[in-house]
């Protein structure tokens, strides 16, 4: 008994006088860390990221893996045996190189883009100052290979960015006698120009690992596509090097595409179809004979470019769409670079409860030029979108995917082409919402059977749905736990490839891991190990994968493994962020805790600063985003620079994902149905009081919070309901009532028709509650958040008589805090208000 009090003792000693409050914090030195953390972060991690190349046969791979500040290793590996060796002597081919060229280049940064494995022989492949050089890898001998005239990239790129890679750069040398644009083809395939590279110049091009860019002539001519690589990738473009490049062609798979005037052109060629002043006109393309296919479409009510031929070609559904009613949101730009006058600028924007476009597909027979009127509109008379057209095989009927407005139903119908009869496959129902934006996948496997996702047993899972007879045949996927995204449907081996989070017992349930289901829902299997978040690559032929496995504690590891039954064949790389520790940066530290019902658990990070002293109280400055579209605690290893550097002032600062987000169970997400002024606030100061009652070095009775977008709603929201326990809040471009932001978002979360509830979760109703002290943040040219909900928050507080204070930024869009001078006012704000001192960001001040 007197050791247990003596114990004691030494506790309430530790907590009495062992955590005093820290000294010298927003300081100069602080603010110093903090603006730069990210240089101190960069370059003190290695080996954490690899792109693997297969060979033809797709059971050699080679990488490239950097392995210290100037340094990297070229890996070679047999997948069959697991035995890994050099790629290359890269200094050796460095040398030859230098001879062969007249020109260095460091032994580290080889442009090298194919390893080519020819039975015992090895050749490399490359291309260096717009040459291209063949390696005999047993002499090292180099060989130029004669310019093919093809106009290809340093690598074949896709047709737009599909990986966000880690950061790199791109260096773009222009030796032709023009200049050149330099687009970036972004990851839905829209070209965005970065600037003009003007003849004999070098441009040096931020840009992420996967990301695709083109270089365009005076013409408008694509000279060049590469997808950049994991390293720096480095391109010249030489006088007689590139003839155009075709750009890919975005047109949808199974879908036929046309503007006014253009035409799309039946299976077989025997018809073709165009659209002229929103009708349909049809062509016999062996005659040429024209007909009006409609004649009833109107600029309000007209048939569009979105045309399904039957596989026969036999018949047409087209889409007949009622216009939206047109929504202007009015922005002023109060400071324009070009004069002096405001401008002002109206932006469509469709707000909850505004009239959308209504769509309807229509269904003609070609060769009897006639309409087949389709029954029981009823089940799609309130569409908020049709779309997924499908055609049987056959072509006796087709399906569509309705998503009817309120989100409440979600049906595949079926249309028997011959009768225009409408039936069910599948009449998806809830009485919150169904997900369509997140958890909506739908796979045939024929024209027979559907692979459907669905919550309808509390849980994202997969389902088989006879299409006959639209009955379920079984539940593929079943369990506590989420399929999170569908990567493969094996339809031969009828075999589906996923990845799921929670499936691993004892691991943070946010954590993805790839698993394998029979569709019968027998033969489930996890396919990955390592207790974190895991992101695969598969080979070409799928027989092995590449697992790169994290989470914020712990660098990634990267392993290849069997994909027939998740074999660990080798391990490739193993981070090593030594550097990052002698630098005395922490490790961003995870924590659990029960919510607001004492059972489910919470999951968040702490992210201390690097002069952390145990012994001392930090004050506490939560990251706030609660929307419900996903969760957003980070899961894998990475810098989380703008966290770390709000700590560096002298905070610990949080983050935590309470109920009503996204990804764990359906009563979990539904609790922000209509309510997403409740924003898990509930789980995430439990979670707080947990973390401090551990942690005597949190100091829970200073605690502010700061967010942006949904975000800037939850900050002020923690003030209006929760002032007795946030001191202050920085609330940047704030959805602060849902009617007054963007339709899809709030609909899908708020429900429609707009009712009660819309004001119930309104900022501006209950800114008369406000407690602490606030800061409002709002860029002028906000297109994403209208900038007025802000300013109505502004025109509410006012008439509560309630003190604030406000930062307009001229010529800022969205997330104007995350400006050079919004994230200096946000830290001095916190700093003043949270952690009770006066900004010292010099000296002298």
């Amino acid at each position: 008994m007197l050791k247990g009090l003596g114990g004691l003792w030494v506790v309430a000693l530790g907590l009495l006088l062992g955590c005093r409050p820290a000294s010298a914090q927003g300081t100069a030195a602080d603010y110093e860390r903090a603006a730069t953390i990210g240089a101190r972060l960069k370059e003190t991690v290695f080996r954490d990221r690899i792109t693997p190349r297969w060979d033809e046969t797709g059971s050699r791979l080679w990488y490239r893996v950097r392995t210290g500040p100037s340094a990297s290793e070229f890996v070679r590996v047999d997948a069959e045996s697991g035995t890994k060796s050099a790629a290359f002597d890269a200094v050796r081919l460095a040398a030859a190189l230098a001879k062969a060229t007249g020109e260095s280049v460091a032994s580290g940064d080889l442009p090298v883009s194919a390893l080519r494995y020819e039975d015992a022989e090895c050749q490399l492949e490359f291309r260096f100052e717009g040459r291209r050089w063949k390696c005999d890898l047993s002499t090292y001998k180099l060989t130029e290979i004669a310019h093919d005239g093809d106009g290809a990239a340093e690598e074949p790129a896709s047709d737009r960015s599909r990986r966000t890679g880690p950061e790199t750069e791109l260096v773009v040398v222009n030796r032709t006698a023009g200049p050149l644009r330099l687009v970036w083809v972004d990851l839905e395939g829209g070209r965005r120009p970065y600037g003009m590279i003007e003849p004999d110049a070098t441009a040096r091009q931020h840009t992420f690992g996967g990301h695709v860019w083109e270089l365009v002539n005076a013409e408008g001519e694509t000279v060049r596509r590469c997808e950049a690589r994991d390293e720096t990738t480095r391109i010249v473009i030489g006088s007689n090097d590139p003839k155009p490049v075709e750009r890919p062609s975005m047109r949808r798979s199974g879908r036929s595409r046309n503007r006014d005037g253009g035409s799309s052109v039946s299976p077989g060629g025997v018809w073709s179809a165009r659209l002229v002043d929103h009708n349909l006109i049809v062509r016999e393309e062996s005659s040429g004979e024209e007909f009006p296919l409609t004649e009833d479409g109107t600029a309000e009510d007209g048939y569009g470019a979105d045309l399904h031929w039957s596989p026969d070609g036999r018949r047409l559904v087209a889409m007949r769409e009622v216009k939206a009613k047109e929504h202007l949101v009015h922005l002023v730009e109060s400071s324009p670079k070009d004069q002096v006058e405001p401008r002002l600028i109206s932006v469509p924007y469709l707000k909850p409860g505004d009239t959308i476009a209504r769509r309807r597909p229509r269904l003609f027979d070609i060769e009897a030029k006639r309409e087949v009127p389709l029954e029981s509109e009823a089940l799609f008379d309130n569409p908020w979108s049709i779309d997924e057209v499908r055609w049987a095989a056959d072509s006796s009927r087709f399906t569509f995917l309705y998503n009817q407005r309120g989100h409440q139903v979600l049906r595949v119908l079926d249309v028997d082409a011959g009768t225009g009869a409408v039936r069910q496959v599948v009449d998806e129902r809830s009485a919150t919402f169904i997900d369509y934006a997140g958890k909506t996948y739908a796979h045939w496997l024929n024209d027979g059977e559907l692979l459907w996702m669905s919550e309808r047993d509390g849980w994202n899972h997969l389902w088989l749905i006879d299409a006959e007879s639209s009955n379920v045949k079984n539940q593929v996927t079943r369990g506590d736990w989420a399929v999170r995204r569908v990567l493969h449907v094996d339809d031969a081996e009828r075999q589906v490839w996923f990845l799921a989070g929670g499936v691993v017992a004892g691991q943070d349930p946010y954590y993805l891991h790839l698993c394998r289901a029979n569709l019968d829902g027998t033969g489930f299997v996890v396919l990955t190990e390592g207790d974190g978040t895991h992101e695969v690559e598969f080979s070409p032929d799928r027989r092995f994968f590449v697992d790169r496995w994290s989470r914020v504690d712990k660098p990634p590891v990267t392993e290849l493994r069997a994909s027939e039954n998740g074999r660990l064949i080798v391990t490739l790389e193993e981070a090593d962020s030594s550097l990052m520790e002698a630098a005395g940066i922490p490790r961003i530290e995870r924590f659990t805790a029960p919510g607001r019902d004492g059972t489910t658990e919470i999951h968040g990070i702490l992210v201390k600063p690097s002069t952390f002293d145990p012994l001392k109280r930090y004050p506490v400055l939560e990251n706030v985003y609660a929307g419900p579209h996903d969760q957003h605690v980070p899961k894998a290893w990475g810098g989380l620079e703008g966290m770390r550097a709000m700590a560096e002032l002298g905070f610990v600062v949080v983050m935590a994902d309470g109920m009503g987000t996204n990804w764990r169970s359906k009563a979990f997400h539904d609790v922000c149905w209509k309510n997403l002024k409740d924003a898990g606030f509930a789980d995430r100061l439990a979670w707080l009081k947990a973390a401090g009652a551990s942690r005597p070095w949190l100091d829970l009775d200073r605690v502010g919070l700061y967010g942006g977008s949904a975000g800037g709603q939850n900050a002020l929201r923690g003030l209006l309901d929760h002032g007795d326990f946030y001191k202050a809040a920085v609330a940047d471009c704030g959805c602060h009532d849902n009617r007054m932001d963007k339709i899809w978002w709030n609909e899908l979360w708020m429900g429609w028709p707009v009712g009660p509830e819309y004001a119930a979760n309104s900022n501006v109703m209950d800114a008369g509650r406000l407690q602490g002290k606030l800061l409002l943040v709002v860029g002028e040219l906000d297109r994403n958040v209208d900038p007025a909900s802000t300013m109505q928050v502004v025109d509410a507080l006012i008439r509560a008589d309630k003190d604030f204070e406000l930062l307009v930024i001229p010529g800022a869009g969205h997330g104007a805090a995350e400006s050079a001078y919004g994230r200096r006012r946000r830290a001095d704000f916190l700093v003043r208000h949270v952690m009770g001192v006066e900004p010292r960001r010099t000296e002298t001040n």
